[in-house]
């Protein structure tokens, strides 16, 4: 499978411009998308705690949102979802994900989003490693931050997506970082790339070494009957990471090992609307991601919406 660039910026503007009309998205043609929708996020549902270092690299910070002390469930009781964004390996920051941890804190999950190494300077393994700190240090940290340390999860999409799926399944990283994926609660995964050689993508060869990439470097070649619990969602027409040799093909393989999983596909969402379907003024936009998410995590539920299957 050839792995491509992440999705233009153009089409999550497109998708926007459908929810905020158009005369909204000609006024701030310079903001980028994920800023935009951040933008619109309230500020008053959660508690936050920025720039706080995992290790001692730059990349290596994190932003922490906590829910607020009303929000169900008790503290101490609340699940941790540790959350890697996308872009390839190659972009991405934390600050433009303020919507996702938003969605899930206020609704009783403490959330960590990690920083970590980018290609070209980064190359594998070293962002699985990075991801692996990040998640011992919130395994480290998930009592004081108010969390049930028994209700740790990883969560990501497209490449972030990969990253968490490698921690949650690959048990080399967090060996090595001190842990194990058997204090994982869980791991979702959104679209990611979990099976994706021979790599044709220029940028994603860099990152991963092409023509010399492992095949230990795939989380398919890692899905066994030790594998946490798993949540999958996707596109059902992904034309980035394709869903079949991907989301489609890691389900039947950690299902044939015993593995419970479960799997939604949306009709209506793209591979970047997927992942903006999570910010509150556009939860609408074309399917239920956040119901299924609230519900693996054991939170009270939120309503549904058409879209998926």
């Amino acid at each position: 499978m050839t792995f491509p660039m992440p999705a233009p910026a153009r089409k999550l503007r497109r998708a926007l411009a459908l929810s905020l009309g158009a005369a909204a998205m000609a006024a701030l043609p310079a903001c980028s998308p994920l800023r935009l929708i951040d933008g619109l996020v309230p500020t008053g549902t959660y508690g936050f705690q920025g720039g706080i270092a995992y290790a001692k690299e730059p990349r290596q910070r994190l932003d922490v949102y906590q829910p607020l002390p009303a929000t169900l469930p008790e503290q101490g009781e609340r699940p941790l979802v540790v959350f890697f964004y996308g872009g390839a390996w190659t972009t991405g920051d934390r600050a433009s994900y303020r919507f996702l941890g938003e969605a899930l804190a206020s609704r009783g999950a403490v959330v960590v989003v990690p920083d970590y190494g980018l290609s070209p300077r980064h190359t594998y393994p070293v962002f699985v490693r990075d991801s692996a700190l990040a998640v011992k240090w919130a395994l480290d940290n998930a009592a004081r931050l108010g969390a049930d340390p028994k209700r740790v999860y990883v969560m990501g999409h497209s490449s972030g997506g990969y990253n968490a799926a490698m921690v949650a399944l690959d048990e080399r990283w967090l060996a090595e970082a001190g842990a194990s994926p058997k204090q994982l609660a869980g791991w979702i995964g959104l679209a990611g790339p979990y099976d994706f050689l021979p790599i044709g993508d220029p940028d994603v060869r860099v990152a991963f070494h092409w023509p010399d990439t492992p095949r230990d470097s795939q989380p398919i070649a890692h899905a066994g009957a030790a594998s946490p619990r798993t949540l999958l969602l996707a596109a059902a027409k992904d034309n980035l990471v394709y869903p079949e040799p991907n989301t489609l093909r890691m389900a039947r393989t950690l299902r044939d090992a015993g593995v419970p999983v479960e799997v939604h596909l949306y009709d209506n969402l793209s591979h970047v609307t997927l992942m903006g379907a999570f910010a509150r003024p556009i939860q609408w936009l074309g399917g239920p991601v956040l119901p299924p998410v609230i519900d693996f995590l054991g939170l009270p539920s939120v309503p549904s919406h058409k879209g998926a299957r």
